[in-house]
């Protein structure tokens, strides 16, 4: 092993690592595609205490928070293909169930973790929006989805958006943890091209490097964003 940093490598493997961002962002935004409207759904079933919803809430959201997302990578990575086998078995489905991409697996992942987190965020979020202002809407002859849309979607983004820029650049740096599912993400790719030369510490350089240049760009987007939701504070205070 050569004394000092590697720096042609540090270089070399900075662009192997960069080349793991697309599939980083994808298993992001398909989690908060899925995360952002069914977090939604779930924390207004809190706030409107519905029974056995709320209580389901309830229960979801102290067991993911409560666990190690590695954890739950180990959970669903090993009991979904036997559960898909079992079934697949007893209905006589010809398909190998070990041959999936573990991108699927990955998907089911962090789009449940992040759901638990964004229930949380939207139920404080929601608590923050007077009542008054869905009768308001209602007695001006808004349906319930017109005066969500035009009036209680906006004021409660004001107030949940930095909390969900929090949640997303953590789902980005989660998703390093996909190299337990074998996913050609970021922090896999990196380490693989440090196994022939045992060059770890540059690889990690490298990871580190990507991961702050990635969640840098995505806390800007959420700023400006951010600037272009202000005009419904006024309508919030």
């Amino acid at each position: 092993m050569s004394e000092g940093l590697n720096y042609q490598f540090l270089v070399d493997t900075f662009f192997v690592a960069l080349s793991g961002v697309p599939i980083a962002l994808l298993i992001t935004i398909v989690a908060l595609l899925i995360a952002l409207p069914l977090g939604f759904l779930l924390a207004l079933t809190r706030i409107n205490r519905i029974p056995v919803l709320n209580r389901f809430a309830q229960i979801y959201v102290s067991f993911v928070r409560g666990t190690p997302v590695i954890i739950q990578i180990f959970i669903i990575y090993s009991s979904v293909p036997l559960l898909l086998a079992s079934i697949f078995e007893k209905y006589n489905i010809n398909m190998n169930v070990y041959d999936v991409n573990p991108i699927w697996y990955a998907f089911i992942v962090f789009s449940l973790n992040t759901t638990a987190i964004l229930i949380e965020v939207f139920r404080s979020a929601l608590s923050t929006v007077s009542k008054g202002q869905l009768e308001a809407a209602y007695s001006v002859g808004l349906t319930n989805v017109q005066a969500f849309r035009r009036i209680i979607i906006p004021q409660t983004l004001v107030v949940a958006l930095p909390n969900i820029c929090t949640a997303t650049v953590n789902l980005i740096k989660a998703t390093s943890l996909g190299y337990a599912m074998s996913l050609q993400e970021i922090t896999l790719r990196a380490k693989v091209a440090a196994n022939v030369g045992y060059n770890y510490v540059e690889a990690y350089i490298d990871i580190f490097l990507v991961y702050l240049i990635l969640c840098s760009l995505v806390e800007y987007i959420f700023k400006l964003y951010e600037k272009r939701l202000r005009r419904y504070k006024a309508v919030n205070a």
